[in-house]
């Protein structure tokens, strides 16, 4: 939510970084009228944002997974993480059987029981791919690269933040 003096209420559906430091907020402004150079106050939901992050970091879990059950060659191709659900898109030459799928959900949920301590790094891209950290293939990254560990189920660099705990 973004605020302002005057009654002003902006509900903020979703952030896109612009570049740099720069962030626009796309949503709907529910009371008020602002113009360019208006002074706002923003109000992160804590509950959406951990329900978000909780979803995020199973994506990577998620990821691990289908590459243990199906392959290597099993690679994401697109994902919606939001506070409600996840999708995960990802590459296979055949269907998943009923059989994959369980074992898929049974590794996904022993990770969750383990609750991992989630650590992430800043490292150059370079060590990055040395240590191991898979990275998102067409993916365009900066020399210094978020890397994120869960356990030693999941390696991966990533772009957004995770939730601290994997359960």
């Amino acid at each position: 939510m973004i605020s302002a003096k005057g009654g002003v209420l902006f509900e903020v559906e979703d952030t896109r970084k612009q570049g740099g430091d720069v962030f626009g907020h796309i949503g709907k402004l529910e009371e008020g009228s602002l113009a360019v150079g208006d002074p706002v106050t923003a109000e992160v939901n804590a509950f959406t944002r951990q329900a978000t992050a909780l979803n995020h970091s199973a994506t990577h879990l998620l990821h691990a997974a289908l590459r243990e059950v199906l392959g290597d060659h099993v690679a994401q191709k697109g994902s919606l993480v939001d506070d409600e659900r996840l999708r995960f898109d990802f590459s296979q030459f055949e269907p998943v059987s009923r059989e994959q799928l369980q074992r898929v959900e049974q590794r996904v949920n022993e990770q969750i029981r383990q609750n991992h301590m989630v650590e992430t790094r800043i490292m150059s891209l370079e060590d990055a791919r040395s240590s191991g950290a898979m990275a998102l293939f067409g993916e365009k990254y900066d020399e210094q690269v978020r890397v994120l560990r869960m356990g030693d189920f999941s390696t991966e660099l990533v772009r957004r933040h995770p939730c601290e705990g994997g359960g």
